[in-house]
């Protein structure tokens, strides 16, 4: 039954040929913008998000996750875990902006894009393969268009369907770029733990 369901959401019915589904999605993206716009934070711990009691962290770069800090934590507990990182408003406006331009780059590739949020979404290139070539060219090109245009690192997960392709984007973040296929999937998702398992 499991084996069915995988044959039917890794193929193109039309074409019969594998999907290709990338899942880019920008790293850290708040924190990041903060230091691309702010020289004197690159390096160094950055939490975006809100202050005082009931204060909660949209973002924290990864100088600041190596702490134990993560986005959805209490501000208070962030800042015990390192004191040293610097808190910093978000900027909406701005985070908005630069989402626009990244999701514009994903529609070069496929006109099917799915957005999950400001910095991340699912782009179908099954069918831009003759005109642009195989999955990890054109993840290869998302990649440095992302980072030339706007500043900003995006890790990309290549797999035949949206679930392999998002868990695939995480499992060598930051500046990751990691396709698992359809031969040998099942195997290569049962050497990872549960908490790999999205949702």
């Amino acid at each position: 039954f499991v084996a069915r369901i995988i044959s039917v959401v890794c193929w193109d019915p039309m074409s019969r040929q594998p999907r290709t589904i990338l899942h880019c999605d920008l790293d850290a993206f708040f924190a990041s913008v903060e230091q691309l716009d702010d020289s004197s934070l690159r390096g160094r711990p950055v939490l975006v998000g809100g202050v005082g009691a009931r204060g909660v962290v949209a973002a924290a770069s990864y100088e600041a996750r190596e702490f134990g800090c993560r986005s959805a934590m209490p501000t208070s507990t962030a800042l015990r875990l390192c004191p040293h990182a610097v808190m910093v408003p978000g900027r909406g406006a701005r985070y908005s902006e630069l989402s626009r331009r990244f999701m514009a780059i994903l529609e070069e590739a496929s006109p099917l894009v799915q957005p999950l949020s400001l910095d991340e979404a699912f782009v179908d290139v099954t069918g831009s393969h003759r005109l642009l070539g195989d999955g990890i060219t054109i993840a290869t090109e998302i990649r440095r268009r992302t980072l030339e245009e706007l500043g900003l690192v995006v890790s990309v997960g290549g797999a035949p369907n949206k679930f392999v392709a998002k868990i695939a984007s995480d499992l060598e973040k930051p500046d990751a770029l990691v396709s698992i296929g359809a031969e040998g999937l099942a195997q290569r998702l049962a050497t990872l733990p549960i908490e790999r398992m999205w949702g």
